[in-house]
């Protein structure tokens, strides 16, 4: 063996890097992290180096120096809407992304008080610098409590805890919006197909609901419920089929009102001239359905983005609120009552 091969082969250094991208070593270091503070070229030339060099950057000596671990812990549910799940991941990763940090992602089967504590005390062992929780707790332990007082939290809607931020769009005010267009239109009656009972969000939109009929002397009729999917809406929408004076339905989500429309047109009902539906979320979907879908819009992209940036601030000391306004984006699938 020679001498050069007995030798260990020095690694190289980010200083190494900084003097052949003719850069400063901070330089390097916010390149390697994404950050906006970094023009493309002064990225390009470091990312050269880089793989001339064969530089590994160590995170772990990073934490060290820091004491922040660069990532950001989300916790989702399991059911609830395909998009919307995805919708708010693509937002967390993007924002936590585009700062440098990276998203450990804990997801629960059910809504269950155990599950969540387990899994926030997963990311509190992993070191997360904050979490982002997209789970609509109802109730809230000492326990859950303690890890989200200890770690800066930002919830989205219905999640709350004391300390936690909570972001997203006035759901009981969604539910009046949705209910308010239909009598406005002409409609005597507006028949509600709520989301399970154990989601804040389902409560406040079915509250919205009966506040707005009761307003205006109305009395409302049993709400339906199903549990976000289309088959749930599909299934509600085959018992409103049959109730002949049934003119007007608010669903909770727009994946249900996807279902409860193909319900109601298999039963020979039209929609809008027979059934005027609207719901609640603008997914992506929504205006391309058959009619192009009324609905409240909240956008969870966005919502996800705004965690983060809200975590990165600080701004979630002491909890508190912030709700937007919800609008309405009306389509094709509201119309006046047809006359009889």
């Amino acid at each position: 063996m020679t001498e050069a091969t007995a030798r260990p082969t020095k690694q190289p250094s980010m200083a190494d890097v900084a003097r052949t991208a003719g850069v400063s070593a901070q330089t390097v270091s916010r390149a390697l992290r994404d950050s906006p503070n970094v023009n493309p070229e002064t990225r390009k030339r470091v990312l050269a180096a880089v793989e001339q060099l064969g530089y590994r950057f160590n995170n772990a000596a990073r934490v060290l120096s820091s004491g922040r671990s660069y990532t950001i812990g989300l916790v989702l549910l399991q059911s609830g809407g395909y998009y919307s799940r995805s919708a708010v991941t693509a937002g967390v990763e993007a924002a936590a992304g585009e700062a440098g940090y990276a998203v450990s992602i804990a997801t629960i089967a059910r809504l269950d008080t155990g599950l969540m504590e387990r899994s926030l005390s997963k990311l509190a062992d992993q070191g997360v610098d904050g979490i982002v929780i997209a789970v609509p707790l109802i109730s809230v332990t000492q326990k859950l409590e303690d890890i989200t007082r200890d770690i800066p939290t930002v919830a989205l809607d219905g999640s709350r805890t004391a300390s936690a931020r909570v972001l997203g769009i006035d759901q009981q005010e969604a539910g009046r919006i949705a209910t308010q267009h239909l009598l406005d239109l002409g409609h005597r009656q507006v028949w509600h197909v709520s989301g399970p009972d154990e989601w804040i969000e389902a409560r406040q939109r079915r509250q919205g609901w009966q506040e707005c009929l009761a307003a205006a002397g109305i009395e409302a009729p049993p709400p339906l419920e199903g549990d976000w999917s289309p088959d749930s809406g599909y299934q509600q929408g085959q018992i409103l089929a049959m109730i002949p004076d049934v003119t007007a339905v608010f669903a909770a989500s727009d994946e249900m009102a996807f279902g409860v429309i193909r319900a109601l047109r298999e039963r020979g009902r039209s929609v809008p001239d027979d059934v005027s539906i609207v719901s609640v979320d603008d997914i992506a979907l929504a205006a391309y359905c058959s009619p192009p879908l009324t609905t409240v819009r909240q956008d969870f992209y966005r919502s996800g983005a705004a965690a983060v940036a809200v975590l990165l601030r600080g701004a979630d000391a002491g909890g508190g609120e912030s709700v937007a306004a919800a609008s309405l984006s009306v389509r094709a699938s509201t119309a006046p009552p047809r006359s009889r």
